[in-house]
């Protein structure tokens, strides 16, 4: 950076007009700093003739300042400049600015472009309330409501319709199918979750999902269960269904359970309806269902439109005019999004739930009812990541009915995930058990990787150690994108 009195002389009253400069190239690069409490990133511009060198032009006040750049998604500093390393790691830059004509050397003490600890520093100059840690905390709300605003229009205006792959299958299950035989198909088909159908209504009546074989394993594992092993081979999806409605008390004046319609979306449903209608009812997915007549009679089940597919549309409308989503190029860490480990004083924080590998498996699928979460981190003595169990892990258990011949209380959480990695289960669909991300990523990069197929959420690492840090999940996606 150098003073820019030829871009236009002094600032406002009272400031300075700075030049700033990134030297080394990208495609996009942005400033961050102090100057403006970090709460800004201010676009560079390629300068004319020279396209890998970047500038910006900032009035700033005199004194201490930080500052670092976001170059393509990720934040650098200038190993050329004199710059400060914070107990955290954080590495910022550091500018001292007096006169317009300011020649930012610290002095003979400090070499050009090393790296101080916090003492060396104190020692050089009066460090300010913004210390080095504070990397950008904060959004600037005029960009979140900018981006929001134009992440809206677009769901808005895009339908369900363009969900539909160009060809594909939907499994659904009879309700009068037995629960057993159900369980072995959503095994065999490698599906977490079939819609339902009832011959004798002609409609789609609800949703049998991963959840539903976790509630029963645990009442086969209860001694005062009604629900034996054999009664599997006739207890029907549609009998296990208003079982289920007695045990959650939802039932009328009359002890007979509430009729709840299937919750689903139409082809011409906005992508901003889906959306909410996900969100809203707690569920992974909607089927989407067309009914040429007016009473809705012979459905067609067209497909199951989920989270992971709607952020894949975004993701690909917004690719390459990103600079329209202000928001997309900040680090996780900055905005509120996600389950993170509570740190020290940080009571109020929702607690992430984490097991060891030698956990009972019972453990774990009662932490995924109880705590209301599809997945849990499994680690090791020191919080590393080892690997993650889902509730759809639940059906690996069909292998070999495994479930007929174990105790949920003494088969351990490993034990049960190794039955889940057959040697001939593709790589890329084993590639996706454990998805993780570093806190600086950028949000445009999470919604990325939680656009592929398969990936439901990503779990926040320190890098080097994997230690696990926090948990992000569609769900928190789509909660901070439509506010």
């Amino acid at each position: 950076m150098d003073s820019a009195r030829e871009a236009g002389g002094a600032g406002v009253a009272g400031t300075v007009l700075m030049r700033f400069v990134w030297p080394h190239g990208g495609r996009s690069v942005f400033l961050s700093g102090s100057f403006d409490r970090w709460t800004r990133l201010v676009p560079m511009s390629p300068m004319e003739g020279c396209p890998t060198v970047f500038q910006a032009i900032c009035s700033i006040t005199p004194g201490y300042h930080q500052y670092k750049f976001l170059v393509d998604g990720e934040w650098r500093h200038d190993e050329r400049q004199p710059c400060l390393t914070s107990e955290y790691g954080v590495v910022n830059t550091v500018l001292f600015t007096g006169e317009s004509n300011f020649n930012p050397v610290i002095g003979p003490e400090v070499p050009l472009g090393m790296e101080l600890d916090n003492e060396t520093f104190r020692r050089v100059v009066h460090v300010s309330d913004n210390t080095a840690s504070d990397v950008v905390t904060r959004i600037s709300e005029a960009d979140l409501q900018v981006s929001r605003h134009r992440i809206s229009v677009f769901l808005s205006t895009h339908t369900s319709y363009e969900l539909l792959p160009k060809s594909g299958k939907v499994v659904a299950l009879d309700v009068d199918l037995p629960v057993k035989q159900a369980f072995h198909i959503l095994y065999e088909q490698g599906i977490p979750m079939a819609p339902l159908w009832d011959f004798s209504k002609g409609q789609f009546v609800g949703m049998l999902s991963a959840l539903d074989f976790i509630l029963i394993l645990r009442e086969l594992g209860n001694h005062g269960s009604n629900l034996t092993e054999e009664e599997l081979d006739t207890h029907t999806i549609s009998a296990w269904k208003e079982g289920k409605a007695y045990l959650n008390r939802q039932i009328d004046g009359h002890a007979r359970p509430f009729s709840r319609r299937i919750i689903h979306a139409g082809p011409y449903d906005n992508l901003k309806e889906v959306a909410l209608r996900i969100l809203q009812n707690e569920v992974a997915t909607v089927p989407i269902i067309h009914s040429s007549s007016e009473d809705g009679s012979f459905p067609q089940l067209l497909h199951l439109a989920s989270l992971s597919g709607i952020l894949k549309c975004i993701c690909r409308y917004f690719r390459h005019c990103s600079a329209t989503l202000p928001i997309l190029q900040l680090p996780i860490c900055a905005i509120p999004v996600g389950t993170w480990v509570p740190k020290i004083g940080e009571s109020n924080r929702r607690p992430l739930a984490m097991l060891r590998p030698s956990a009972p498996l019972s453990s774990a699928l009662n932490l995924l009812i109880q705590a209301q979460v599809s997945s849990i981190p499994i680690v090791d003595d020191n919080d590393s990541l080892l690997d993650i169990y889902c509730r759809s892990d639940i059906t690996a258990l069909a292998k070999d009915r495994v479930y007929t011949h174990i105790n949920i209380n003494e088969m351990t959480i490993h034990q049960s995930l190794q039955l889940g990695q057959d040697s001939y289960t593709p790589y890329e669909l084993r590639s996706q058990r454990c998805q993780m991300c570093l806190r600086s990523d950028t949000l445009q990069k999470v919604m990325e990787r939680l656009a592929n197929p398969g990936v439901r959420r990503l779990i926040i690492v320190e890098a080097g150690s994997k230690r696990v840090e926090g948990i992000v999940t569609l769900s928190d996606i789509f909660k901070f994108l439509l506010g």
